[in-house]
């Protein structure tokens, strides 16, 4: 069934991939119309983060946010459909760095980077990155692995094409020590401001104003193998074409208490999300536990 699922699928998705881009957004919009003002998805979700993080908000300037909102994640879904016959040129082009040279002074040094990122902006053309690195780097991404074993594969041929590899949670750990080990160097990509599991989280800290259980894996992997530590922040240029500037948060993890990178870390997407709100992944209950933080937390 799955595989049948995939064969009706994809032939749709290469054709919506192979448009140019005037039509791609074109049939972005139309996307829109059917997300936001038919269906409606998660349209109560969004609304309540919005209102629960910005209380000084309007309700006309939380409904901008969403209408924006909403136009920005159907970009990002025809963009990544995009991503499966973009060439490197127009990728390139849609997608710059501002100062990769920083990420080549670490690597000239013989460090290891992980980068850290949020759900803000533009994640799905960060993997043409590998090919500003030197090309013995090796690039990984941590995915949750998709349920269809097909789309699964579909993805990891995109992200190979250049040089970046997708592991899983469970993956990450063995795969950076051996590459440790070995020698080898690597950047790694993080999005980290998922919402932890409540009674497993190590660590509650503070999120646009909110006490949240947070991801610290990042921080963990980093200190253990003494991995410099990177925020890259997306910014949308205009409809498209992004920006993405890279941030040190520390090259000396070891130094730091337990918890300060990720803390750091959510200071920096806080400043992207006052910045433009309407680029952020609303769509995810992200303070749901906010009510039921442990009195160890507080």
């Amino acid at each position: 069934m799955q595989f049948l699922v995939y064969i009706l699928v994809y032939p749709f998705l290469w054709l919506i991939s192979i448009l140019p881009f005037r039509l791609l957004y074109a049939f972005s919009d139309f996307l829109y119309f059917w997300v936001y003002k038919v269906f409606g998805y998660r349209k109560k979700v969004v609304r309540d983060n919005l209102k629960l993080v910005f209380p000084d908000k309007s309700e006309a300037e939380i409904a901008d946010i969403t209408k924006k909102f909403y136009s920005h994640l159907c970009d990002m879904i025809v963009e990544a459909i995009k991503s499966l016959t973009i060439s490197e040129k127009a990728m390139k082009e849609h997608f710059k760095f501002t100062n990769v040279e920083l990420l080549n002074d670490i690597e000239n040094s013989n460090r290891s980077t992980i980068l850290m990122c949020a759900h803000y902006g533009s994640w799905e053309w960060i993997f043409i990155l590998n090919t500003y690195v030197d090309k013995n780097t090796k690039g990984y991404a941590v995915y949750k692995r998709l349920a269809n074993p097909y789309f699964d594969r579909l993805v990891k041929r995109i992200r190979a094409k250049y040089n970046s590899h997708l592991i899983t949670t469970k993956e990450t750990i063995p795969v950076l020590i051996k590459a440790k080990v070995n020698g080898e160097l690597t950047i790694s990509g993080f999005v980290s401001d998922q919402t932890a599991k409540p009674h497993t989280a190590l660590h509650w800290g503070e999120f646009m104003g909110y006490k949240v259980p947070m991801h610290t894996g990042a921080e963990m992997l980093a200190k253990k193998l003494d991995l410099a530590v990177v925020f890259f922040k997306v910014k949308r240029l205009k409809r498209g074409y992004y920006e993405t500037t890279f941030e040190v948060i520390t090259l000396n993890p070891r130094e730091y208490k337990d918890y300060e990178i990720t803390d750091k870390f959510f200071r920096l997407v806080e400043k992207q999300i006052w910045e433009a709100p309407e680029y952020y992944l609303w769509t995810h209950k992200r303070w749901k536990h906010k009510d039921i933080v442990p009195e160890q937390f507080r």
